[in-house]
């Protein structure tokens, strides 16, 4: 990858830039919007007897048609960049995408053994560990200086998580055996972690990229081996003709409600993951991971109002300790922005300073 890449329009990523808000808003939108809807939609097809793990894989990748839109229209259609799509895209870049795309299709396929046997309350508060992954990996990947809000963040969501361990195996579905539910629980807690290091191997390679789009253009590549590594394991389970016979036989809600169910899901599942690239590319991956931590809590209450799941002492103890850290997490983000922004002023008024007695030597 070139040190120094030709620039063609601002740096993105710079709190300076004139779309860096409006992107940051749009795509934690996008996070929260696909995160909860995903987890419950994923739940949805289970509870109504859709049984195959690598259709629920699928979906999580499938969605990446979608990406064209971003990468596209901004020079094509909106005129707002003079950068045309996929320059300045490596074969570096290129096989790092293919192989963080591999890793991201076990994610997904992980996440879906843990969803299919667990309680979206469970694993959602599960996946809140992914948080301790990405502070130590981030420590050691991209140097995350460690504070005590960030620590401590980290602490009460370990806490969260064990309590959780240790209160929730009679939280089972009816019919599920004990060995399943300890699958679904360590596979969840494995997704957690393959996520985790993805983060912060995200950010390291958002370093050298400058500008959205091509954040989009890596997420397309990703999504693609994502994609590739799934229908791979659905041909080896049946393929789509298993979709089309689960729909007619298995599943209690009809083929139509079926394939509206497998087309929501791919279309949320993809704004999940624009948004995540998109929060770790103008922010950081542990504030990328604090922001999915916080939307847990929203999988959390959707799972108890939707579906009806358990929400007893534990889970009541494991979501106040879940928020406690993520508002330590924030209250420290704003002291140091705080401080940032006093000492920019500071810098402001000696330059200034120094710009009058200048004035008035000359």
């Amino acid at each position: 990858m070139s040190n120094n890449p030709v620039r063609v329009q601002e740096d993105q990523k710079a709190k300076t830039s004139k779309r860096y808000m409006f992107l940051l808003v749009i795509n934690y939108l996008f996070l929260f919007a696909g995160s909860l809807s995903s987890s419950l939609l994923s739940k949805f097809y289970f509870n109504h007897h859709g049984s195959s793990r690598w259709v629920s894989t699928w979906v999580q990748s499938a969605g990446f048609p979608l990406l064209i839109f971003p990468i596209y229209l901004p020079f094509y259609v909106l005129k707002c960049t003079d950068r045309r799509p996929f320059s300045h895209f490596t074969p570096r870049i290129l096989i790092l995408s293919i192989l963080i795309g591999l890793m991201l299709g076990l994610n997904n396929l992980l996440f879906s053994w843990g969803n299919s046997y667990l309680p979206v309350s469970t694993s959602s508060l599960l996946l809140s560990s992914q948080l301790v992954f990405n502070l130590i990996l981030s420590v050691i990947i991209v140097k995350q200086k460690i504070t005590f809000q960030n620590l401590n963040c980290v602490v009460l969501l370990t806490l969260s998580s064990v309590l959780l361990a240790l209160g929730s195996s009679h939280d089972k579905p009816q019919g599920l055996t004990r060995a399943k539910y300890f699958v679904g629980f360590f596979s969840t807690i494995g997704a957690g972690l393959l996520f985790a290091l993805y983060l912060p191997v995200m950010e390291k390679i958002y370093k050298w990229i400058y500008c959205y789009e091509m954040v989009m253009e890596m997420q397309l590549v990703m999504e693609i081996a994502a994609t590739a590594l799934a229908t791979a394991g659905m041909a080896s389970d049946g393929g789509f003709s298993e979709m089309k016979r689960e729909s007619q036989v298995k599943f209690d809600k009809g083929p139509e409600i079926y394939w509206v169910t497998v087309f929501a899901n791919v279309v949320t599942w993809q704004l999940c993951f624009m948004g995540t690239a998109g929060m770790v590319f103008l922010t950081s991956s542990l504030t990328g991971g604090i922001c999915m931590t916080a939307l847990l809590a929203m999988n959390v209450l959707g799972g108890v109002l939707v579906y009806g799941d358990e929400f007893g002492g534990v889970k009541v103890v494991s979501t106040v300790l879940c928020g406690w850290g993520f508002c330590s997490y924030v209250y420290g983000m704003y002291l140091k922005m705080r401080e940032e922004k006093e000492m920019e002023n500071k810098n402001h008024g000696m330059e200034m300073a120094h710009n009058v007695v200048s004035a008035n030597n000359v």
